[in-house]
């Protein structure tokens, strides 16, 4: 049985602390939480901790769970798999490319396995996505966004996601690495451009935010992320790939509103394009934020269990997050971010 500690009781902390409570293969040691309280009746019983490093020293978990703020999670990481641990660590990585690169080199040095929260690589109907695309070839045109109209606790969680990570970063990472995941192209090219909406949030933030990528390919990305009670509900899940051999959509209508977390990650259908016809591809019976949650524990524990090369895995955490760190760094300055120098 692998010893479990969650750091962090969030709303991703807690659905992951639910997914191990609830598997056979877990015991949870103890969870984190600065509150030193937890309010959800399953986990009542558990060892509370309010000091994450005292939490480490008193438990000696086999995995740690890392769901808290994103400025910690790179310290967090490190200092977890020194203590012996194996980690799972939400996105994104870190707040910087050189923390993603520090915690990957002390997986790679301590010999632990290391998992970053990308929910939609979990996801069948994203997984089919990412299939159909790459059966059309490159290079590719992507084009996705996700702008949530939040208000009253949502607007609370996301200005508080907003005092360490843009938008564009936070949720962009997700993306960028479906992106990833489809071509096999390193990025070049990164502009950005982002306004602050709302006097809500500190002055050198933004929650609106849109990039464009080149890759080494040829191919291209767009993508856009807005918080807040301003945002508009119209067009607000765009996800398409467009390839000189056709294009691969998700087509569902049914989104909900925007805020919604299970509508985040719904697919519902596929519409692959060619110039010879349409196919529809009807995704029925899609699992909900608890279930890929439950999902994404249950890969880790594989990981550890199986031994699983998780090379690829950690070079496309890197490198989305280094394509939307630089997107934010054009937002901040109105200049391009060159990722790589063209061959001559």
């Amino acid at each position: 049985m692998i010893r479990v500690l969650i750091a962090g009781l969030g709303n991703m902390g807690l659905s992951h602390a639910l997914a191990h409570h609830r598997n056979d293969a877990s015991q949870i040691v103890g969870l984190v939480n600065r509150s030193g309280r937890v309010e959800h009746d399953e986990l009542a019983g558990y060892p509370v901790f309010t000091s994450y490093d005292i939490a480490l020293e008193k438990t000696s978990p086999d995995l740690v769970v890392i769901a808290t703020y994103s400025d910690t999670h790179a310290d967090y990481a490190v200092a977890a798999m020194y203590a012996g641990a194996n980690v799972f660590v939400e996105k994104p990585l870190a707040t910087s490319v050189e923390d993603a690169r520090r915690v990957v080199e002390c997986a790679r040095e301590t010999r632990k396995k290391l998992v970053v929260g990308y929910i939609l690589r979990h996801h069948p109907s994203w997984v089919r996505l990412i299939e159909e695309a790459r059966a059309l070839g490159g290079p590719y045109v992507f084009r996705m966004n996700l702008n949530q109209q939040s208000s009253g606790s949502e607007w609370e969680t996301h200005k508080a996601l907003m005092q360490t990570t843009a938008p564009i970063v936070d949720c962009g990472v997700h993306y960028v690495d479906v992106w990833c995941q489809i071509t096999d192209a390193t990025p070049v090219k990164v502009n950005g451009m982002g306004l602050r909406l709302s006097d809500e949030i500190a002055p050198d933030m933004y929650n609106y935010g849109q990039f464009q990528v080149v890759f080494d390919d040829g191919s291209v990305g767009w993508y856009e992320a807005g918080w807040g009670p301003m945002m508009s509900e119209t067009a607000f899940f765009v996800k398409d790939v467009v390839s000189p051999a056709g294009s691969v959509s998700i087509v569902e209508d049914n989104k909900g509103a925007s805020a919604d977390v299970d509508g985040h990650t719904k697919v519902g259908g596929l519409l692959v394009h060619r110039p010879g016809g349409d196919t529809s591809i009807s995704l029925p019976d899609e699992p909900g934020h608890q279930e890929l949650c439950d999902a994404e524990q249950a890969y880790m524990l594989r990981a550890i269990t199986k031994n699983i090369d998780l090379t690829r895995h950690m070079q496309d955490a890197v490198r989305s997050l280094a394509i939307c760190l630089a997107a934010d760094h054009s937002v901040r300055t109105g200049n391009s971010v060159i990722l790589k120098e063209p061959t001559q």
